[in-house]
């Protein structure tokens, strides 16, 4: 998970879960790959990056380990950086053009480019929803792209339903790192609203997650909105313990792991019921 191989594969997975829903089958082909590697390139960046933004947190927790392994993450980051260039060039033009505000917003979000030395992230509040945006960008509109399909109301409700999935899953990151905030002087939706507030927005981003899945009967049979239902389910009772639980591996590797989960029930829904 330090690798940053399992969150680059739920971005794969949600990749692949975009094809079977819009076209009803899964092709790994090169955006696949490079949607694997350029994401496994920027979390691996910014985790470098991170370090120096964070340094009285360097002897705890994750930020050892990062520390610790940092010469290993970076060769990790320069082999994904390899993967996605030449990736690149393989992929369509249009598919190309399309990348290039959610490469600058995902570069601007790791690297220092503000003034001050300042990040994206470290703008008050926008980094939430850069997250949700950007990965329903890259995991739903690319591979429509891909695919030369047309951008149509199915599309929209897609997009929609997976940036507020991911909006989910990421508000329990912020609960987690409100010490980290506060120590970088980053405004975050649990430092104004609370972490039980912060929790309900959570759970509510969920419930229409789930609507406009329904709304969606382009795509979804109702095997699919089972799966859709289980996974918003199952991902509220981790939302739920995300203060009470400190270890890494239950971020990283749990609530990150959503996406996965929600891929394969997906996939086994549809083959198991009738």
């Amino acid at each position: 998970m330090y690798s940053n191989c399992w969150i680059a594969a739920a971005a794969a997975a949600m990749c692949l879960q975009t094809q079977f829903l819009l076209f009803g089958k899964m092709k790994a082909n090169v955006l696949v790959l490079f949607v694997f590697c350029s994401t496994l390139f920027l979390y691996a960046l910014h985790r470098i990056i991170g370090l120096q933004k964070v340094k009285p947190f360097q002897d705890k927790g994750r930020y050892l380990v990062i520390s610790t392994f940092k010469n290993h993450i970076v060769i990790y980051a320069a082999l994904a950086a390899s993967g996605a260039f030449i990736s690149f060039w393989r992929l369509n033009f249009s598919v190309q053009v399309a990348l290039i505000i959610p490469a600058i917003l995902s570069l601007g979000y790791v690297i220092p480019i503000l003034t001050g030395k300042r990040r994206l992230r470290d703008l008050h509040f926008i980094k939430i929803f850069l997250i949700a945006i950007v990965w329903a960008s890259i995991t739903v509109l690319l591979p429509v792209l891909e695919a030369d399909a047309a951008m149509d109301k199915t599309v929209l409700w897609l997009f929609l339903e997976r940036s507020l999935f991911v909006f989910a899953i990421t508000l329990p990151f912020d609960i987690r790192d409100l010490k980290i905030d506060a120590h970088t002087a980053v405004k975050t939706l649990p430092s104004e609203l609370g972490i039980a507030r912060t929790k309900g927005l959570a759970y509510a981003a969920l419930i229409l997650v789930i609507i406009f899945a329904s709304l969606n009967v382009g795509i979804y049979s109702m095997r699919g909105l089972i799966a859709i239902g289980l996974s918003a389910v199952s991902t509220v009772f981790l939302i739920a313990y995300s203060d009470r639980v400190e270890h890494d591996y239950y971020f990283t590797g749990l609530i990150d792991g959503t996406m996965i989960v929600q891929f394969l029930l997906l996939l086994g829904l549809s083959s198991l019921i009738p």
